[in-house]
């Protein structure tokens, strides 16, 4: 581009956020990156130096003001700064409907005052529910827990404040993104992160159910080109759905990365598959990914050291840390 626009990317130094900002920073933007570091890490961004074109502002999103000069520049937003994990979700939902729904308010309203060009919404999948697949963008909404309810609130108030206020919003709804910097301690849940401790500990894979049950995986830097593609297009008012449109089960993933298997109970209220129809973010952005399933796990073990600290989970502390999930999704058991 011959003049430099500024993008400010919210959660900027987190899993996907970090990815959004190679890909802006090579695309030549300047960047204005917004996180809290309660998710994200500044070592996700360290590789980029003392790169002129990078601020960074560490504040929580639910203080920031119209007025925050952080935004005072800026052409385009990308806001993925939330809450994550579901089973926290179910013990702490104010926080995730504070942060979520509220603080992406707060982001809105400083994209309003800036008079940005575009605005992008990472919402995500868990929107849908137990789906029907390949899921489009038109299938019935259906969160199945406060963390789907709370990312889903953020994604009608960015479209409330298209309407009303005319602020050009595109919205991505991402399926199951993975890749090198996703974040290595916390809460149980994503998988990568529960089988490549177990592989450094040289601990059988914990498998949920029979591990047939497959995800759309898409790895990182797929999903910031989606967002770049986003953000620049002419197309306002949009969703949509991003998967890599080719499931791969978890059976699977544990042969890729070798060693036993024992396993755990399936959980209530997860779907047996995900699967975005990716055909409308193909045709409207002429997106497609390009890191294959393979190409992405060996990326990952690349860098597996990152996940020498992270808890070690076997079947007993993944049952005590779903004990509140069995306790409010198993509907069935509890009739």
């Amino acid at each position: 581009m011959a003049d430099k626009n500024t993008m400010v990317i919210t959660g900027g130094a987190g899993f996907i956020g970090s990815h959004m900002v190679d890909v802006a920073l090579e695309r030549g933007f300047r960047v204005r990156v917004v996180d809290d570091l309660s998710g994200g890490r500044e070592e996700n961004l360290a590789h980029h130096g003392n790169n002129a074109d990078l601020a960074c502002e560490w504040c929580d999103i639910r203080d920031l003001e119209p007025d925050a000069t952080v935004f005072s520049d800026a052409d385009q937003v990308v806001h993925f700064a939330g809450i994550g994990d579901i089973v926290p979700s179910i013990e702490r939902p104010t926080d995730y409907m504070s942060v979520n729904v509220q603080g992406t308010v707060r982001v809105l309203e400083c994209a309003r005052a800036a008079n940005v060009s575009k605005f992008v919404y990472a919402a995500s999948s868990s929107c849908y529910g137990l789906a029907e697949v390949p899921t489009t963008e038109d299938h019935p909404i259906q969160p199945q827990y406060p963390y789907a309810l709370s990312k889903y609130q953020g994604e009608q108030a960015a479209f409330h404040w298209h309407h009303v206020y005319g602020l050009p919003v595109n919205a991505i709804r991402i399926f199951n993104a993975y890749g090198t910097r996703v974040r290595t301690t916390g809460a149980y849940g994503a998988v990568f992160g529960v089988f490549f401790k177990q592989r450094l500990s040289g601990k059988p894979y914990t498998v949920v159910g029979d591990g047939s049950q497959s995800r759309d995986f898409v790895y990182a830097s797929d999903v910031a080109r989606a967002f770049l593609a986003a953000a620049e297009t002419d197309h306002t008012g949009r969703i949509w759905n991003l998967g890599g449109g080719n499931p791969q089960s978890v059976n699977y993933l544990t042969e890729l990365l070798e060693g036993e298997r024992v396993y755990v109970p399936k959980r209530p209220g997860e779907p047996d598959c995900t699967w975005a129809d990716i055909s409308r973010i193909s045709a409207e952005l002429g997106w497609a990914p390009k890191v294959s399933f393979e190409e992405g796990v060996a990326l990952m073990l690349e860098d597996i050291g990152v996940w020498k600290d992270a808890p070690l989970w076997d079947p007993d502390s993944i049952a005590e840390a779903t004990k509140t999930w069995f306790q409010y999704m198993d509907k069935e058991g509890s009739a």
